[in-house]
C-alpha cells in the first residue's frame, strides 16, 4: 500500500504594504509641500487636508457636514473681534456656509429643484420675498457694496440653516439631534463663562464680557440661551427616555438656566417670561386671532397714552445693578439707564432715516454707517458714538425699516405672523393624538418667539450664533407643519 502523499506546504505571499505606492507618493509630496510652507511661514497650507475633507463631505454627505457645522457654531470665533485682518467673518462656520450657498445655487442652475411642499410653504414664500426685496434695495442702496455683503451673508445663513436643513430634519430624531448638537458645545461656553465670571465675584459689569471670545457681548449670549430654554425643557419631559439620558438633559437644563440668570440680560429675561405666558395661553386654548386682536387693541391704547406712560417711566431711576431684583427693576428706566437711553437714541435715528427714504430705505447693512448725523442732542448718551463700531439699530423691526423701507418691515412682520400661525396650528393638531409631539412643536415655536420678542430691543441675525437656532427652529417648525398638513389630507 502506497503511503499517503505529503501535503504541500502553502506558499506564503510576501506581505503587502499597508500603504500603496500612490498613497505614499501623495503623503511624501504633501510632507515636502508642508515643509516648504512652514519654511516660508505660510501656515495656512497645513489646513489643506481638513479643507479637502470638508469639500468631500459637501459633495457626498451634505447632511453630515451641516449637522457637524451646527456643533461648531457656539465655539466659532470672529476674526474682527480677535483683531485678525479686520474682517467680520466667523470661523469656521461662514466660509463653509458660503460654499454650501454656492452648491445650492449650482443645483438650482442645473435644474435640481427643492422639495415642492417646502418651496411652496408660506414661510418659504416670505423668505423668497425677503431676498427679492433685499436685491432691489441693494441696487438702490446708499452703499451697494455694503448691502451686497449683507445680502450674501443673510443668504448663506438662510440657505444653510433653513433650506438645506429642512430636508435633513424631516426625520424626527434629527430634530432633537439639531438641538443637542448646538446645546453640548453651548454648555461648554456657559461653564467657561460662569467660571470666569466667578473670578470677578459675579459682578454685573464683568458679566458683559466674560463670554468673550465666543460671544461678542452678554445680550447676544442671553438671547441664544433663551431660545434653547423651551426645547431643552421639552426634551427633559419626553416620556420613555432612559434614566441616564434624562439625568444628562436635566443637568444641561440646570446649567442653561444658571447661565441665563447670570447673563444679566434683561431683554432675554423679558422674552422668556413673555414666551412662557404665550405658552400658557396656548395650553388654555386661546386662539391666535384673539391674541392678535388684543395686541392691536393694546398697541392702540399704548399709542394714545404714550406721553403719560413716558412720564411714568421717567420716574424710575433704578439703574442696572449687581442685585438681580434691582436689575429687573431697571428694565423700564428711561431716565438715567444709559443702555435703555441709547436704544431710544438708535430707534429715533432709525425713524429719522426712514422718514427720508420711506419706500426703499438706505440699503441693507448701511444703518451703522449713516445714522450718526441723525442723532439728536437730547437723545445722545454717554455711550453714543459717531463711529460705525457699536452695533446697529437695536431692533429687528426698526432696522429693516431704516434700511429697506416699509416693505422690509412688513416682510419681517409677515414671517412673524406665519410662524405664529404655524405654532398654534401644529400644537392644536397634535394635542389630541400625540401630546409630547405637540409640546415639542410648541417648545420650538416658543424658542423662536423668544427671539422675535427679544428682537424689539436687539438684533443679532447677522451672526451665526443667533442665525443657526433662529432659522433652524423655523425649519423644524415648517417640517412639523408639513407633516400635520399631510396627515390632514
Amino acid at each position: 500500500m502506497n503511503p499517503a502523499p505529503k501535503a504541500k506546504r502553502p506558499v506564503l505571499a510576501p506581505p503587502r504594504s499597508p500603504i500603496s505606492g500612490g498613497t505614499a507618493a501623495v503623503i511624501l509630496g504633501f510632507g515636502a509641500l508642508l515643509f516648504w510652507a512652514i519654511s516660508q511661514e505660510f501656515y495656512a497650507l497645513a489646513a489643506l487636508p481638513l479643507v479637502l475633507g470638508i469639500v468631500g463631505l459637501a459633495l457626498s454627505r451634505r447632511d453630515l457636514l451641516l449637522l457637524g457645522l451646527v456643533a461648531t457654531v457656539p465655539l466659532s470665533l470672529n476674526l474682527e473681534q480677535l483683531e485678525i485682518g479686520g474682517v467680520g467673518l466667523y470661523l469656521p462656520t461662514e466660509p463653509i456656509l458660503f460654499g454650501l450657498l454656492l452648491l445650492f445655487l449650482l443645483d438650482r442652475l442645473r435644474g435640481i429643484g427643492m422639495d415642492v411642499d417646502l418651496e411652496r410653504h408660506p414661510i418659504s414664500r416670505w423668505l423668497q420675498a425677503m431676498f427679492l426685496w433685499l436685491i432691489v434695495t441693494t441696487l438702490l442702496s446708499w452703499d451697494p457694496l455694503v448691502s451686497l455683503k449683507f445680502t450674501i451673508a443673510r443668504a448663506w445663513f438662510v440657505v444653510g440653516f433653513f433650506f438645506l436643513l429642512a430636508p435633513i430634519v424631516r426625520r424626527r430624531a434629527r430634530q432633537e439631534h439639531f438641538v443637542l448638537l448646538y446645546l453640548l458645545p453651548l454648555l461648554a461656553v456657559i461653564v467657561y463663562t460662569v467660571v470666569r465670571h466667578a473670578g470677578y465675584g459675579f459682578e454685573k459689569q464683568a458679566g458683559h464680557w466674560v463670554m468673550d471670545p465666543f460671544f461678542k457681548d452678554h445680550t447676544s449670549y442671553g438671547a441664544v440661551l433663551a431660545m434653547f430654554w423651551f426645547p431643552v425643557l421639552a426634551l427633559l419631559l419626553k416620556p420613555n427616555r432612559q434614566a441616564i439620558g434624562k439625568l444628562g438633559i436635566g443637568v444641561a437644563f440646570v446649567v442653561l438656566t444658571l447661565g441665563l440668570v447670570l447673563s444679566f440680560t434683561r431683554a432675554a429675561w423679558v422674552s422668556l417670561a413673555a414666551a412662557a405666558a404665550l405658552g400658557v395661553l396656548m395650553r388654555l386654548g386661546v386662539k391666535l386671532r384673539t391674541l392678535i386682536a388684543i395686541g392691536v387693541l393694546a398697541a392702540g391704547l399704548l399709542f394714545l397714552s404714550w406721553d403719560q406712560l413716558l412720564i411714568s417711566l421717567e420716574r424710575n431711576d433704578q439703574d442696572s445693578s449687581d442685585d438681580l431684583t434691582e436689575h429687573v427693576e431697571s428694565i423700564s428706566n428711561v431716565s438715567s439707564d444709559a443702555s435703555n437711553l441709547e436704544r431710544i437714541n438708535r430707534w429715533s435715528c432709525a425713524l429719522s432715516l426712514w422718514s427720508e427714504r420711506p419706500l426703499t430705505g438706505w440699503g441693507p447693512g448701511t444703518y451703522q454707517f449713516v445714522y450718526a448725523p441723525h442723532q439728536r442732542s437730547e437723545h445722545r448718551t454717554i455711550i453714543s458714538t459717531n463711529n460705525a463700531d457699536r452695533g446697529n439699530a437695536h431692533s429687528e423691526y426698526l432696522g429693516p425699516l431704516a434700511e429697506q423701507g416699509i416693505p422690509g418691515t412688513l416682510i419681517v412682520l409677515g414671517i412673524l405672523l406665519a410662524c405664529c400661525n404655524m405654532g398654534f396650528r401644529t400644537y392644536r393638531a397634535l394635542r389630541d393624538r400625540d401630546r409630547w409631539r405637540a409640546y415639542w412643536a410648541m417648545s420650538v415655536y416658543l424658542g423662536l418667539m423668544t427671539y422675535f420678542i427679544h428682537g424689539v430691543l436687539n438684533n443679532y441675525l447677522d451672526t451665526d450664533k443667533a442665525s443657526a437656532p433662529f432659522w433652524g427652529f423655523m425649519a423644524i417648525l415648517v417640517v412639523i407643519d408639513l407633516e400635520v398638513k399631510k396627515n390632514e389630507r
